[in-house]
């Protein structure tokens, strides 16, 4: 689990490259956490209040700092999604490793934010699908959990036809909060 932290790999196919944000995604990233339409389908939990939305490129660029700053202290990894055909980055992907008392220990919790013109199936399949495979040995985990809110169902289609399946258990956070909405994959499923 250590390597991740040592050198993040890049992941691509034919249409998307994921690789840790940096400074230079700040514009094309405004554009995502800007998008009032996103917004409400990205996983803010156990996020200090966050909810991700940001209306300046100071506020943006804040935030990628923190980010980079989470990677080098081990914490966990976020990825920029460059999509080849239009050059942008269009959302980004958050991982780690989280152990717990509750239903998701030893799970590699995974946060997926996209602008909302690529809120769809089979971009998300896409995407995920770079990911999710490496997800077992980049993160030393038994379980992958993403969140999907109800009104997410481009969002929910992706991570069935990926295999996920929805649970009904709730994710405790550091100050007792449940949050729910989340499917899991587990090791033996993949």
């Amino acid at each position: 689990m250590e390597e991740v932290y040592k050198s993040c790999p890049v992941m691509e196919n034919n249409q998307y490259v994921l690789t840790l944000v940096t400074m230079k995604d700040a514009p094309d990233l405004l554009k995502v956490y800007g998008d009032e339409r996103s917004v409400p389908l990205f996983n803010s939990d156990n996020c200090h209040g966050d909810r991700f939305y940001y209306s300046t490129l100071d506020r943006m660029e804040e935030a990628i700092r923190f980010w980079i700053s989470e990677y080098e202290k081990k914490r966990f990894v976020r990825w920029g999604i460059f999509v080849k055909e239009k050059k942008e980055v269009v959302g980004t992907i958050e991982l780690f490793h989280r152990d717990s008392v509750d239903y998701f220990h030893d799970c590699g919790l995974l946060r997926l934010d996209l602008r909302s013109d690529y809120e769809r199936k089979e971009v998300i399949e896409d995407i995920l699908s770079l990911v999710v495979p490496n997800t077992w040995e980049l993160f030393d985990c038994s379980l992958i959990a993403a969140k999907a809110v109800i009104e997410a169902e481009e969002r929910i289609q992706a991570l069935l036809a990926l295999g996920f399946s929805p649970t009904g258990h709730t994710l405790i956070g550091h100050d007792g909060t449940e949050y729910g909405d989340y499917f899991v994959l587990t090791k033996t499923q993949e």
